[in-house]
């Protein structure tokens, strides 16, 4: 009989750093290299071994995340079993699974939404450990998370932002636990203590906590870290998706020169335009006389005579430009319109 596995993810933050076009959706719901950033995480789980059956539990924010990734799940992926938890007040990553803690029973995952990696769950079933926490090194580890190795190999602390380099193991954002009853009696015990960080409990604390009591905590590296948490790590992970993706786009409309890798939808229309490297172009998309490379075009964009580089447009924007001559970087959210 397959195991019940929770997957939770937090997305309750207000995206700021995503703006403006977390202003009328979640972060995770932000297109990258032709989906949104929560239908990439869905394909990161695929490889979980069939003896688990997994239920998700979305931790949300009551602006705009409350109902509309509720929505959006119901329409794309309607078999998901899931949950939601309101996280009104932003006080860290431990005070979201408290809040949650009704619905954690059993093994569980929990993976922050803007975090992408090349992590294989298939052995996950047999896993003996603790908890595994999935990390990666970095040159400077000072603005990440990071975990202390004692000599044996496994984990003897996590270490949110280090003053100095000598533990370079990041972690990704993504980790297991064999037993949520421990990880939630260490955010029992890690609230009682007021550990805190900026007024966030982070979830470092917490299992460092079940670590002292005795949990055995061990490492997963990976080669590949992708972000969607700012607009330039947005704009780098589609670069990245789009070349690892080696699906070269047979889009054929008139006059239209493609520079792979691109990704299109193939119900967009696209006439006397130049569209790449590295441009995902959405649903509905209108795009006439223009150049565009390097850039996301969300979905119902209408694109006439303009250049783009290095640009967001959100969905069912407008942008007119004065021909594709020169590039222009653009960043506006969902209904904007730009005369250039």
């Amino acid at each position: 009989m397959a195991k019940t596995l929770k997957i939770v993810i937090p997305m309750a933050g207000w995206g700021t750093r995503m703006r403006p076009h977390t202003y009328s959706k979640p972060k995770p719901l932000v297109s990258v290299a032709g989906k949104t950033v929560l239908e990439h995480l869905f394909d990161m789980f695929a490889s979980l071994p069939d003896s688990f059956n997994a239920e998700y539990v979305f931790i949300v924010t009551p602006y705009l995340g409350e109902t509309q990734i509720p929505a959006f799940i119901k329409e794309h992926y309607p078999s998901i079993k899931a949950s939601y938890v309101v996280q009104s007040e932003m006080k860290g990553q431990s005070h979201a699974l408290w809040l949650a803690r009704e619905h954690l029973h059993g093994p569980m995952i929990m993976c922050f939404s803007d975090t992408l990696m090349d992590a294989d769950f298939s052995g996950l079933d047999k896993e003996s450990a603790d908890a595994i926490a999935w990390v990666m090194p970095v040159e400077d580890p000072r603005r990440f998370g990071v975990v202390e190795l004692g000599p044996d190999g496994w984990v003897r602390r996590l270490i949110e932002k280090p003053a100095t380099t000598e533990n370079n193991l990041a972690l990704v954002g993504c980790y297991y636990f064999k037993d949520a009853a421990s990880l939630l009696a260490a955010v029992d015990e890690q609230i009682k203590r007021g550990a805190m960080l900026k007024n966030e409990y982070f979830l470092a604390d917490a299992i460092s906590i079940m670590i002292e009591r005795g949990a055995k905590v061990r490492t997963e590296k990976i080669s590949t870290w992708l972000d969607t948490g700012t607009i330039e790590a947005t704009l780098e992970t589609n670069r990245v998706m789009l070349g690892k993706s080696r699906q070269v786009d047979r889009y054929t409309g008139t006059h239209v020169k493609i520079v792979e890798p691109v990704f299109i939808h193939p119900s967009a229309q696209i006439e006397n335009s130049t569209i790449g490297p590295h441009a995902s172009i959405g649903a509905e998309c209108k795009i006439s006389d223009s150049h565009i490379e390097d850039s996301i075009i969300e979905a119902g964009c209408e694109i006439v005579a303009a250049g783009l580089s290095h640009s967001i447009v959100g969905r069912q924007a407008k942008v007119h430009g004065r021909g594709a001559g020169s590039a222009m970087q653009l960043n506006i959210g969902d209904n904007s319109q730009v005369n250039i």
